[in-house]
C-alpha cells in the first residue's frame, strides 16, 4: 500500500491520496466524472438517510423529475439561463449510426435522428419542476408544495476534483411553492438551519451561516443563503445553499393561484440543496496524514473488531467471542465489522482500518479473553485503553460521543485560530499571500469592487453572516462607507 502524502508537503495530493487509500472514489473514463466506490457511497447513504429523515420531519415529501429538460425551458428565466449557459451538456440526436473512418469502424450521430428541440441534461431542476407546478397549483388550498428529489445533475466543469467539483454529482434539491413571500422566506431560512444542524451536529464541521452578495447569488434567486466551512488548508468550502426565489420562476412559467381573497397572484418559491461535495468537506475537515477520519454520526461502520490468533485452534475461540461482542454492541454502534481474514498480520489490519477512518477499533486475543478484557483504540487521537468486556458497551458509547465532540472542537479551534478581523488593504493582501484563512472586513457592497478584489487576490466574499451586527466603517478595498463586516476567504 502506497504512503499518504503529508498535508504539509502537498495538500492537494494528500487529499487525493486519502480518497484512494480509503477507497472512496476514482476517476471515470469520462473526464470530470467519478466512480463512487462502496466505501464512499456508504458515507453518502448515511448522509442521505439522516437528511431525508429530517426533511420528512419538516413536512417534505420526495418525488422525481426528468433528467432531460427542453432547451426552451431554460431560456424562460433570463438570469437562470445566463448563470448556467456555459455549464450545460446538450442532447442533439437520439441514435448513432455505424461508419468507417480511416479504415476503422466508428459511430457518429445519425442525421435522421436530429431532435427538433434540443434537450439539456439538467444542471438543476427549477425549470422542469415549475413547468409541472403550473399544472398542480390552482388555489391557495393547493399550497404549500414541499417537494425534494434525490438525483444527479451535470455541470460541465473545466477544472475538476473528486467530490469537490465534478461534471456529474449526486445531490438533493428541494423545490417548494408558497402562497406568500413571508412563507417562502421562512422555508428558505428553515432549510438553511437544517443544513447548519447537519454540518455541525452530524458532520462535526463548524460553519458560518449567512447571505450571499448579489454577485454570488444563485441565478434566478431573489436571495441566496449559504453555510461556509473552513478546511485544514484555511480555504472555505460552500457546504450548502438555500434560495429565496421570490416569484421569478412562477412568472417565467405562468404559475398563478387564486388567493384567499379571490384574486390571482403568482406563487412564491424556494429551492435548496447539498451534494456529494459534503464528502469532500468531511475529508478535508477531519482527516490526517494517516488517512480518513470519520465522525461517528456519519460512519456507516462505527466499530471494527480485529480478532488476534497465532494458532488455528485459537481462531475459532476469538472469532466466536468477537461475534458475541458484535451482537452486544449493536444497540450503541449499529453495524460492527469483524475482520477475521486469514494470512494478514494484525498490524496490517490496524493500518487499513486507520486509512479507512473507522472511529473505533477493538483488538481481541486469547489472553484478553482469558482476562475478560479487550483493547479499545480510537482513530482520531490514537488513544488505546484496556476495557473489561462487561463494560465494553458503555465504553464504546462514551467514546463515540467523545470522538464526535472532539472532532467538532478541533475544527472550531482551528477556525478560530485562523479567523481575522482586518481593516486595511495591506493586512488583507499579506494574509492571503501567506497563510490565508477567514477575514471579517468591511465592504461597500459594490459589485465591481467585489470583482476587483477577486481578480487581484482570488479571494471572494463567502457570505454576509446573519449574526453580523451593524458597524460603521470603510471598505477594505475602495474606502467607501460600509455598514457591516462580511466574510472573505479563498475557496474551492
Amino acid at each position: 500500500m502506497a504512503d499518504i502524502c503529508k498535508r504539509s508537503d502537498d495538500y492537494s495530493r494528500w487529499y487525493q491520496d486519502v480518497i484512494a487509500q480509503a477507497e472512496l472514489a476514482e476517476a471515470s473514463p469520462v473526464r470530470g466524472c467519478m466512480v463512487i466506490r462502496p466505501n464512499g457511497y456508504a458515507i453518502w447513504e448515511s448522509m442521505q438517510r439522516q437528511l431525508d429523515d429530517r426533511f420528512k420531519e419538516l413536512g417534505h415529501v420526495n418525488a422525481y423529475f426528468p433528467l432531460l429538460i427542453p432547451k426552451s425551458f431554460l431560456a424562460k428565466e433570463a438570469e437562470h439561463v445566463e448563470g448556467f449557459a456555459k455549464e450545460c451538456a446538450i442532447v442533439t440526436h437520439t441514435r448513432l449510426r455505424s461508419v468507417v473512418k480511416d479504415g476503422k469502424p466508428s459511430v457518429e450521430p445519425d442525421p435522421a435522428s436530429k431532435l427538433e428541440e434540443e434537450l439539456i441534461i439538467r444542471p438543476t431542476s427549477e425549470t422542469v419542476i415549475w413547468n409541472q407546478y403550473r399544472k398542480w397549483i390552482m388555489s391557495y388550498r393547493d399550497l404549500p408544495i414541499l417537494i425534494n428529489q434525490w438525483a444527479n445533475v451535470m455541470r460541465w466543469e473545466m477544472r475538476t476534483r473528486l467530490f469537490l467539483r465534478t461534471t456529474e454529482f449526486l445531490w438533493q434539491e428541494g423545490h417548494t411553492a408558497h402562497a406568500t413571500a413571508a412563507e417562502a422566506l421562512e422555508e428558505t431560512l428553515q432549510m438553511l438551519e437544517c443544513y447548519r444542524w447537519f454540518a455541525e451536529d452530524i458532520m462535526a464541521m463548524p460553519v458560518i451561516v449567512g447571505k450571499k452578495t448579489e454577485r454570488e447569488r444563485f441565478a434566478g434567486a431573489q436571495e441566496t443563503f449559504s453555510i461556509e466551512a473552513m478546511m485544514q488548508d484555511n480555504k472555505a468550502l460552500q457546504a450548502g445553499t438555500s434560495h429565496d426565489l421570490g416569484q421569478n420562476f412562477a412568472k417565467a412559467f405562468d404559475v398563478k393561484f387564486q388567493n384567499a381573497e379571490g384574486s390571482q397572484d403568482y406563487v412564491w418559491a424556494s429551492s435548496w440543496g447539498v451534494s456529494t461535495r459534503l464528502i469532500g468537506g468531511l475529508i478535508m475537515c477531519h482527516s490526517d496524514d494517516k488517512g480518513l477520519v470519520l465522525p461517528p454520526k456519519v460512519a456507516q461502520r462505527k466499530v471494527v473488531i480485529v480478532p488476534i490468533w497465532r494458532k488455528d485452534e485459537e481462531k475459532e475461540m476469538v472469532v466466536a467471542k468477537a461475534a458475541e461482542l458484535r451482537d452486544m454492541l449493536k444497540p450503541v454502534a449499529g453495524l460492527v465489522h469483524i475482520d477475521d481474514r486469514d494470512k494478514m498480520r494484525p498490524g496490517w489490519k490496524y493500518g487499513e482500518w486507520e486509512r479507512k477512518g473507522i472511529p473505533i477499533r477493538i483488538e481481541l486475543g486469547p489472553r484478553d479473553i482469558a482476562e475478560d478484557v479487550c483493547v479499545l483504540a480510537t482513530r482520531h487521537d490514537g488513544e488505546k485503553i484496556t476495557v473489561p468486556l462487561a463494560e465494553l458497551t458503555q465504553a464504546v458509547e462514551a467514546n463515540l460521543e467523545r470522538i464526535q465532540s472532539d472532532l467538532f472542537a478541533a475544527a472550531l479551534e482551528r477556525r478560530t485560530k485562523n479567523t481575522h478581523k482586518l481593516d486595511t488593504w495591506d493586512e488583507f493582501t499579506q494574509l492571503y499571500k501567506n497563510e490565508g484563512g477567514f477575514a471579517y472586513c468591511h465592504h461597500c457592497g459594490d459589485r465591481d469592487c467585489e470583482e476587483s478584489i477577486q481578480n487581484e487576490t482570488k479571494v471572494t466574499i463567502r457570505n454576509i453572516p446573519l449574526t453580523a451586527e451593524a458597524e460603521e466603517g470603510t471598505c477594505i478595498k475602495c474606502g467607501k462607507p460600509s455598514h457591516k463586516r462580511v466574510l472573505f476567504a479563498q475557496s474551492y
